[in-house]
């Protein structure tokens, strides 16, 4: 069900369910980004925690207003290369240096070439760089994958025709109703009086 764009109208006769049994959230639609960051600093001074912004672009300074922790995404990064640099380093090493008494099948090549080293740093570099990049690069991806609890190949909201317009000129701000502060009629009625154009129930 819709509740049309006129904040004067009684939110209670849009719905008989002001628990939100049945509901996931509430999708409210916007005009302009204006009045898209004001309804997402309104709802977030509410104290709702489970809610989020829908737009076809970045919107500068939205992050802030949604007070939006910084990413994890580099801790992983850094480790997972801290990783790759370790494991090519103890890689090299073992396969060209190792002299431990361990079983054959597991013994490195102790090559003496030229009367060098067994072990150089500067000559197993590439091979500690390229590790390095490859565990660095699997962290990123696979991170940012599961910091975004990806891949997502269904999500409630897919069922609003008007929700098919995000991706070109409007903009959303979802409710859930598993939301400890939701309420059926007031999270609606908030809602159209932050300028929604409508407000949408999605079902579960």
């Amino acid at each position: 069900m819709t509740l049309p764009e006129d904040p004067a109208r009684p939110v209670q006769d849009a719905g008989a369910r002001p628990s939100g049994e049945g509901l996931y959230a509430l999708l409210a639609e916007f005009d302009n980004v204006d009045d898209l960051l004001a309804a997402a600093a309104a709802v977030r001074r509410k104290g709702y925690t489970r809610w989020d912004v829908h737009t076809p672009f970045p919107v500068h300074g939205m992050d802030d207003v949604m007070r939006i922790p910084r990413t994890k995404l580099p801790w992983i990064v850094f480790f997972m290369g801290l990783t790759g640099t370790l494991g090519g380093l103890f890689l090299v090493w073992w396969t060209n240096a190792t002299s431990f008494p361990v079983p054959y099948a597991l013994r490195g090549y102790e090559f003496i070439i030229s009367g060098k080293p067994l072990f150089s740093l500067p000559a197993n570099i590439p091979v500690i760089f390229e590790t390095t990049v490859l565990l660095a690069a699997f962290g990123a991806v696979f991170g940012m994958l599961a910091l975004n609890r990806l891949p997502m190949l269904y999500n409630p909201l897919f069922k609003s025709e008007r929700f098919r317009r995000v991706t070109s000129d409007r903009f959303f701000i979802s409710v859930q109703a598993r939301d400890p502060k939701f309420d059926r009629v007031r999270t609606a009625g908030l809602l159209l009086e932050l300028k929604a154009r409508a407000v949408e129930e999605v079902e579960a």
